[in-house]
């Protein structure tokens, strides 16, 4: 247990049962009749959904450490995603509302962190940049000109904008948070 000022971003906390990943922890001075409170946006890790709650800084919560655990990714039913610990081949699911808009960053065959509370999975750390394959983008109109980005197919099927120099079969490093191209890999730089 913890304090309400102690919270940070990034820690897990346990609130009537379900575990929320806080996103942001403020504390708001009051004056007069109103006091202080720690005001904690927060995100409940099986649904996705995301909610405000105030705090005194005083009252007491429970924090939650998790294990992490590296898991391959195996496949989708749509419903929920399934993942092997490559060690003991065991095999645990996510629904899909806990990975939420991150399910085009994953691959079959993929070693990712899951992280888990007791033996149950909660949480998928995806990592802050994915290498991604061209598979479709028009021909570039100048070489050298990259101011002017043009659109470009991944082989995960989404949809960014790259500079005119990117080409069918080039490895390209995009942003997970934001979806947006960073880099294009160099043959000799490519992960094994």
């Amino acid at each position: 247990m913890i304090t309400a000022g102690e919270i940070r971003e990034g820690m897990t906390l346990k609130i009537n049962g379900d575990l929320y990943r806080v996103i942001d922890a403020t504390l708001h001075v009051g004056g007069g009749k109103m006091g202080t409170t720690v005001v904690v946006k927060m995100r409940h890790m099986a649904t996705g959904h995301v909610r405000e709650q105030r705090f005194a800084p005083t009252e007491k919560v429970e924090d939650v450490l998790l294990e992490k655990r590296t898991m391959e990714y195996l496949y989708t039913d749509g419903e929920a995603f399934y993942f092997m610990n490559p060690e003991t081949f065991e095999q645990v699911s996510l629904p899909k509302e806990a990975i939420g808009h991150l399910d085009k960053f994953l691959q079959p065959n993929m070693h990712i962190s899951l992280e888990f509370y007791g033996d149950q999975p909660v949480n998928v750390l995806f990592p802050d940049v994915v290498e991604l394959k061209v598979v479709s983008t028009p021909a570039g109109l100048h070489e050298r000109d990259i101011t002017t980005p043009k659109p470009a197919t991944l082989e995960n099927g989404m949809e960014v904008l790259v500079p005119q120099f990117i080409k069918e079969g080039d490895i390209v490093r995009i942003d997970v948070a934001t979806g947006k191209y960073l880099e294009r890999v160099k043959a000799e730089e490519r992960k094994i």
